[in-house]
């Protein structure tokens, strides 16, 4: 074994606590009693009371609910949406195409705030304020740029003798996505999902800005709202945290395998 091969896994074991660290803390603080100070790392004794205190005080099955919504109409709209939109850029050859696709990844410099404006008034004017409607459409409508070129650069990496040799026989577009190129496609086509499901999870500044029922609220949301008012009880606060962090961990473990191949074969022809 080399040196560096000996002092690599020391190191990732060091970055894995390191980033680890804060997931504990935040555990660990969630069975703290109400009389331990914040600053001591482990708790004194295991008050899981607070975990039914932030269940209570959230109303937390039909926050998860509305956030198991949102992030299932988001996921499955962006990976058809997008899917469709880069198989246009990746197999399909049309006047253009090039110059679309550099707008298009162009629209990727473009912060949230200098559309945030612009996008409240149009879904406003159009009667969807306080609905689900401004936090799902986008995603059906492939507005997500960075997706599109994940999954077109994933597609070019599909040899085009496969498409071709369909096409040969007969075979329509349609049937060419669905039948050759999205069976090759599921590494790439899960990690749109991962991602899509992170960002609709973590969402804040949609809810904030387009819903005002509190019953329509995700979790990210409430969450802000349960750390004002309860800033000075840190059990439950932490408690509420571990039960919004828990589905996002789950998740990357169950899935990590295929969202680490996704990554890695993406962008390897271009």
């Amino acid at each position: 074994m080399s040196r560096s091969s000996r002092w690599s896994y020391p190191l990732l074991l060091l970055a894995a606590v390191a980033f680890a660290l804060p997931l504990l803390w935040m555990l660990f603080g969630s069975f703290k009693p109400p009389e331990q100070p914040e600053s001591e790392f482990w708790p004194r004794a295991l008050h899981v009371e607070n975990y039914g205190e932030s269940i209570s005080s959230l109303d937390y099955s039909r926050l998860l609910a509305n956030s198991i919504l949102l992030a299932m109409l988001n996921v499955m709209g962006s990976v058809v949406s997008c899917t469709l939109v880069a198989y246009g850029f990746a197999k399909v050859r049309w006047p253009g195409r090039d110059v679309v696709f550099f707008v298009l990844v162009a629209t990727m410099l473009l912060p949230f705030h200098v559309t945030m404006l612009p996008r409240f008034q149009l879904f406003a004017a159009l009667g969807m304020y306080d609905t689900y409607w401004p936090l799902v459409l986008p995603s059906w409508l492939a507005c997500e740029a960075f997706y599109v070129f994940l999954l077109r650069q994933f597609f070019l990496t599909i040899p085009e003798e496969l498409s071709e040799a369909a096409r040969l026989d007969g075979a329509s577009e349609w049937t060419v996505l669905t039948r050759v190129v999205l069976p090759l496609s599921w590494p790439a086509l899960t990690t749109v999902a991962i991602f899509q499901f992170f960002a609709s999870w973590n969402e804040f500044a949609g809810p904030l800005l387009y819903l005002n029922d509190p019953a329509k609220f995700p979790l990210a949301y409430a969450l802000q709202q349960f750390v004002s008012a309860y800033r000075t009880q840190f059990g439950p606060l932490m408690a509420a945290s571990v039960m919004f962090t828990a589905p996002v961990v789950v998740l990357f473990f169950l899935a990590q395998k295929t969202f680490v191949r996704g990554i890695a074969t993406t962008g390897l022809k271009g």
